[in-house]
């Protein structure tokens, strides 16, 4: 195994599906933010909860999104980014089925907003752990 493998979609969808929480990176006023959030990924999609404040207010005005979640062992790593357009969820249908998944806040606030990430690009890598190479080899 190279140190580094780049993953393909289907790896980077199976690794993101069995994930539970990573980070939003979006825009705030210009300048990059990024929020750790618990997701439910599925079916080309990254869904979480949200409460009012400055995730929902900036989803509201600049859609462009990117998620990240990764895992590790002592021995292997790996690293999922998922970029797309969110949205959030205002229909009745939509907001019923979203209730439907299992998909709970961690921390004891309401969270009533649903924002679904319409995934349009996702990528990843594998990287194996070991010591750094010689850096002036003989």
């Amino acid at each position: 195994m190279e140190p580094i493998s780049i993953l393909d979609a289907d790896q980077c969808w199976n690794l993101l599906s069995e994930s539970v929480f990573g980070r939003l990176a979006l825009s705030v006023d210009g300048e990059p933010e990024i929020f750790p959030i618990n997701a439910y990924a599925a079916d080309g999609t990254v869904l979480f909860r949200t409460g009012e404040g400055t995730k929902l207010s900036e989803i509201a005005v600049n859609g462009r999104v990117a998620f990240e979640t990764d895992g590790f062992t002592s021995k292997i790593g790996w690293s999922v980014v998922a970029k797309g357009t969110a949205r959030i969820l205002t229909g009745t249908s939509e907001i019923a089925e979203a209730d439907k998944l299992p998909l709970k806040p961690w921390v004891p606030t309401l969270k009533m907003n649903y924002v679904v990430i319409d995934v349009e690009e996702i990528t990843g890598r594998r990287f194996k752990f070991g010591p750094e190479p010689d850096r002036y080899p003989v």
